[in-house]
């Protein structure tokens, strides 16, 4: 935004046609109308050294050009000394002054050294943007820019200071006038550099201020799982809950389902609920969709007291280590005899032990359907999330 706005603001400073009325304007004209930048400095800088404080017209801005145009030659550190002299002169045109004031400010802020002054020059354009949007016939498109470009330094300024509340105020204050999408990127850089710092407090204020302006879903998921580290589970439920109900996407929705397999633990009252935001997840675009199915799945099976499925299958597995036995005895007593080698107690016997065989397989088939059940179910579940999701 800094170089956009600058060099947008350059484009204003073209000066008018003058004409040499003495030596000094002659020199001036004659640097104004050379083509190569560095060779228009070198005749500005001539230009001060045999006119400077001897009356010239255009002394104030011969320093302003020094400064704003760019020349490899040229260090920074003048560039700043012109660009204050040239301000301090006064006479200039607003554009010339506020393209000014935004150099010298960004680079005091990106050199850590003269906030105040930054600060100072921010608020100047800021006061400027506004009186001059205010008057008949202007373009508010380019004083508001001026003015998110005032707010911007406030911000980077404050950011340089640490302090996080004042620097995403004044980045969300510039948003906000301007809609200019790479201040938002620079504010969510800022909440990235907390997060990678592990200073979750920090981050939170820049996300939550970031999703307070933006209602983006990429932006409540970040705010949420911060909330969500700071034990705010409910907040963050609430929060992922509105950004889903305005945009459904994959991501919030496993979000949410996480969130709430957690509290499902303690709280088989929302495991339905779990189960349903975890199937949404799994059939919307959604790099975790796998998983969210494994968890659906799981808390379905798991998890659910009325459908017992854990003890349904533990009950399937004893009951067939039953029948084996079962069917191990009654091989060993009876296996490869003929009905002629029994005795009627034999036969009896291998009566009562096939009834015990045959009961033990009926209470497995019974408790098969019961699993079948369960699994129709949860295919039906996953059938009715896809009409709902439109797929």
């Amino acid at each position: 935004m800094k170089r956009t706005l600058l060099l947008s603001l350059l484009i204003l400073l073209a000066a008018g046609t003058v004409w040499a009325q003495n030596p000094a304007d002659d020199a001036y004209i004659k640097a104004m109308t050379v083509q190569d930048n560095c060779e228009k400095v070198k005749l500005l800088k001539e230009f001060i050294n045999q006119y400077a404080g001897k009356g010239s017209q255009y002394e104030n801005y011969a320093y302003a050009y020094l400064c704003l145009i760019p020349c490899p030659s040229k260090s920074l550190q003048e560039s700043l000394n012109y660009g204050e002299k040239a301000l301090a002169a006064g006479g200039l045109d607003t554009d010339v002054k506020v393209s000014l004031m935004i150099f010298l400010a960004n680079n005091y802020v990106s050199q850590g050294q003269n906030l105040d002054k930054a600060k100072n020059y921010a608020n100047q354009l800021m006061d400027i943007g506004k009186a001059e949007k205010a008057k008949e016939g202007a373009n508010p498109d380019k004083w508001n820019k001026i003015i998110a470009a005032g707010y911007y330094i406030l911000g980077s300024a404050a950011e340089k200071s640490k302090d996080t509340a004042a620097a995403v105020e004044a980045y969300l204050n510039a948003y906000s006038m301007s809609k200019d999408k790479s201040i938002m990127a620079s504010v969510r850089k800022m909440g990235k550099a907390y997060l990678d710092a592990k200073n979750y407090a920090e981050a939170e204020k820049v996300y939550r201020a970031i999703y307070n302006q933006t209602k983006d879903p990429n932006d409540a998921i970040a705010l949420g799982q911060l909330l969500n580290r700071a034990g705010k589970n409910d907040e963050a439920l609430a929060l992922l809950k509105e950004a889903y109900g305005k945009k459904k996407t994959g991501e919030v929705a496993f979000s949410i389902a996480v969130i709430l397999a957690n509290k499902a633990k303690t709280d088989p009252s929302v495991v339905n609920e779990a189960v349903r935001y975890s199937l949404e997840a799994a059939f919307l675009p959604n790099p975790n969709s796998e998983q969210a199915l494994k968890m659906a799945e799981g808390m379905f099976f798991t998890m659910n007291k009325d459908l017992k499925y854990n003890e349904t299958v533990l009950a399937i597995q004893n009951k067939v280590k039953e029948l084996e036995e079962l069917t191990k005895i009654f091989n060993e007593r009876f296996g490869g005899k003929s009905e002629d080698e029994l005795t009627d107690k034999d036969k009896k016997k291998m009566q009562e032990f096939q009834a015990d065989i045959d009961a033990v397989q009926a209470e497995i088939d019974k408790l098969k359907k019961q699993q079948e059940a369960a699994i129709t179910k949860f295919n039906q579940l996953m059938e009715e999330t896809k009409r709902r999701l439109g797929k």
